[in-house]
């Protein structure tokens, strides 16, 4: 099931196109363009440390998020969190290459106060400049919805609440009476389907929304035939409130119109932005966290018998099968068809086990499956396979989590859903944020969870 917002930015990410070019162009641009600003104030020459930065950070930042849409509040709080954890993987990179003696300290600091503000300002005036542009009355486009039932009165709220469209809803075309359309409609009818063709060339109607359900296609033949006859937009909204919706768009196929519902979000681009920072980033922790791979596989090795690396067989990308590598945290390694979840006071966990599955050293590993390209370090958590021939019967679009590599951590796991699922609830609640990533995804989003992993490797209260 989707809700309202996501349904909203899915309907308008056509007439969003400029603003979403835009933005995908002017956060990377922003933020190298203070750090060369910073520089020139304080006269420092452009090295090529400098250059080599630039080109990391909008690598990192491309494409940069479309917040004209978000409140003044939540596009600030955004703008600091997603600034605040690129610092983070870049002072993490300048402590592995040992590279802080390139830059200037007084350009950094001038750089990471400034930019979050500048960021800011921008997005503000081009909400101002899109309003504006918005409130001229040539770009005014009055709109009519066809069909007053539970959807079309979706439509009508969704024209009636963006505040960045130039839509102005006008009412409803229904052939059914005032007591069998939704209530909230009644007073906005305007007639029957045969009086809408009329209407729309005598108003001067701009955009036609169709809402009619799929069992009305004579109906639905019939009204666009005589639509065509006027220089309205038409669009047809299919009703996919039952859903879940991920990554829809419109594609053509060799001249074939598809409409795709369900799709991964790492295509193109997208796809290689995704697996060039895992590789960078895995390298990197992997060179960093040595010592304590050596550490951990002795304490392992030390605390009870058995292997120090536990291999299980685990859905990845797509459903196929992968190893996924743990430091052994049990004394005993299930792996067959039927796997007992982990409980909190399980006495198969040995007392070293405890302290890395509560810290999460016991994960470490799986950073040579991202290597490996098995795995993602932001994704999905894998579950093990028996758990996925369970769940995929009882949970709504759950397999539809693997369209993409598993992840060492996930925006479930930061969201307070990791440990055992010992309900169905529990789990479908996982599956929901998961699905909730597939959509929203972008590099910001993959360092505010590493954030916010980092932070729960500390302390988290649901770790055992």
């Amino acid at each position: 099931m989707i809700d309202d917002r996501n349904y909203k930015r899915t309907f308008y990410s056509a007439p969003q196109s400029v603003t979403s070019m835009v933005a995908a162009v002017m956060e990377p641009a922003i933020i190298v363009g203070v750090f060369f600003a910073a520089s020139a104030w304080y006269d420092q020459p452009t090295v090529r440390a400098d250059l080599v930065l630039a080109l990391f950070v909008f690598a990192l930042t491309f494409p940069g998020r479309n917040r004209f849409l978000d409140s003044k509040l939540a596009s600030a709080v955004d703008i600091t969190l997603s600034w605040a954890t690129l610092l983070a993987i870049l002072a993490l990179c300048a402590y592995a290459t040992d590279s802080f003696h390139f830059y200037d300290r007084s350009v950094l600091v001038v750089w990471a106060l400034a930019t979050p503000v500048v960021l800011w300002a921008a997005v503000l005036i081009g909400r101002q400049v899109y309003k504006a542009h918005a409130r001229r009355p040539e770009a005014r486009r009055p709109a009519v919805v066809i069909g007053a039932a539970a959807l079309g009165v979706r439509v009508a709220k969704a024209l009636q609440s963006s505040q960045l469209r130039a839509g102005d809803f006008v009412g409803y075309f229904d052939d059914r009476t005032d007591q069998r359309v939704q209530a909230e409609a009644a007073p906005h009818l305007l007639g029957g389907l045969r009086a809408a063709a009329p209407y729309i060339r005598d108003r001067g109607i701009k955009e036609v929304y169709i809402t009619l359900p799929l069992g009305s296609q004579p109906r639905i033949l019939e009204l666009l035939e005589s639509l065509q006859g006027t220089t309205a937009s038409l669009f047809f909204v299919p009703d996919v409130f039952g859903i879940s919706i991920i990554q829809g768009r419109l594609q053509d196929m060799n001249g074939v119109p598809v409409v795709g519902i369900c799709e991964t979000p790492f295509t193109g681009t997208n796809a290689l932005a995704k697996r060039v920072s895992d590789v960078v980033l895995a390298s990197l922790i992997l060179v960093l966290i040595s010592p304590v791979l050596l550490a951990v596989a002795i304490g392992v090795k030390l605390s009870s018998p058995g292997p120090v690396i536990f291999r299980q067989r685990r859905n990845g990308l797509n459903g196929e099968e992968i190893v996924v590598y743990k430091f052994r945290s049990m004394t005993t390694q299930d792996n067959g068809p039927e796997i007992r979840q982990a409980t909190k006071d399980d006495p198969r966990i040995t007392p070293f086990g405890r302290f890395i599955r509560r810290t999460s050293l016991d994960e470490l590993p799986q950073f040579v499956n991202v290597l490996q390209g098995r795995m993602s370090i932001v994704g999905p958590r894998p579950h093990a396979v028996a758990h996925n021939e369970e769940y995929r019967q009882l949970i709504k679009a759950y397999m539809v989590r693997h369209k993409v590599k598993p992840g060492i951590t996930g925006w479930a796991q930061v969201n307070g859903h990791r440990g055992e699922t010992d309900t169905l609830e529990k789990m479908q609640r996982r599956v929901e944020y998961d699905l909730e990533y597939l959509r929203n995804w972008s590099i910001a989003l993959d360092l505010q969870i590493i954030a916010r992993t980092v932070k729960l490797m500390i302390f988290d209260p649901k770790a055992y």
